[in-house]
């Protein structure tokens, strides 16, 4: 028999949760990241590829300051769904400043990359003109967004680079999501980012450099940027590309014996 009493449900207790969850940030060496600053997202891309690194592209965010590029470390910030249990730690009006999003923006150094993890989502304004001025302010390179930003027109304006999945009126809680952690790992595009890691953002997209083989990348990508400017000269003259795209043998050999004149030159006038 099926009882007729009445079950009365107390309001949800809070999660035992502290928020925001928060780690630590080594960044490169800046003589390192001066040193990539001449190798494009996709030279890095193709060469992390070589090396085994095969997810490397953050795919999504979609470049909309046409022209710019930035290198730099990254500085994460990592939004998750919301749970009516957790607060999200933004109060009405901002009331309570301790949340992930607050709190990532005084990590900011000169330089910094700030990526967001937002699973793509298109009704989330992960960051807004006001705190895009903040982060502007305190030297931030730019920024890559697997979500939505607000106040387009206005950080179009401030003139911060940005790579984002697209735009949205809303705030960063009046969606699903909610900010969790800063300067945690992320998921960005489908590739982990470790605080630290290096990004190279460019028309062509945004590409994570693990820190470690940062040295390595750069060594690789100039030799090929070198001998791929060699190519470029004998293709714009009519050269086949079955001898300098990429190189033969025969292609490799004239490639030396033009690097070596090259060499010569520039000491003759040095």
């Amino acid at each position: 028999m099926i009882s007729d009493e009445i079950v009365t449900v107390d309001r949800l207790p809070p999660a035992d949760v502290t928020l925001p969850i928060h780690g630590r940030i080594v960044r490169p060496e800046h003589a390192l990241i001066e040193q990539l600053r001449d190798v494009s997202s996709a030279a890095a891309s193709a060469t992390l590829y070589k090396m085994g690194v095969q997810r490397a592209f953050i795919r999504g965010p979609q470049p909309r300051t046409p022209g710019r590029r930035v290198v730099g470390p990254a500085v994460t910030l990592q939004f998750m769904p919301q749970r009516e249990d957790v607060p999200s730690g933004m109060g009405p009006e901002h009331a309570e400043k301790s949340s992930a999003l607050w709190m990532v923006f005084e990590t900011i150094e000169s330089g910094d990359v700030l990526v967001v993890q937002a699973f793509g989502d298109p009704s989330t304004g992960c960051v807004g003109e006001m705190l895009t001025t903040c982060f502007k302010g305190r030297g931030g390179a730019g920024m890559v967004v697997d979500g939505c930003v607000r106040d387009w027109a206005r950080i179009r304006e401030l003139d911060v680079p940005l790579w984002s999945v697209g735009f949205t009126p809303n705030y960063a809680t009046q969606a699903g999501l909610m900010p969790w952690g800063y300067n945690v790992p992320v998921a960005c595009g489908g590739v982990l980012v470790l605080p630290g890691d290096i990004v190279i953002a460019d028309d062509d997209g945004a590409v994570v450099v693990p820190q470690q083989l940062a040295s390595e990348v750069m060594r690789v990508a100039r030799h090929h940027a070198e001998w791929e400017a060699f190519s470029r000269i004998k293709l714009a003259q009519g050269g086949s590309p079955q001898v300098y795209y990429p190189l033969s043998e025969e292609g490799r050999r004239e490639y030396e014996v033009w690097r070596q004149q090259r060499d010569e030159g520039a000491k003759a006038t040095g």
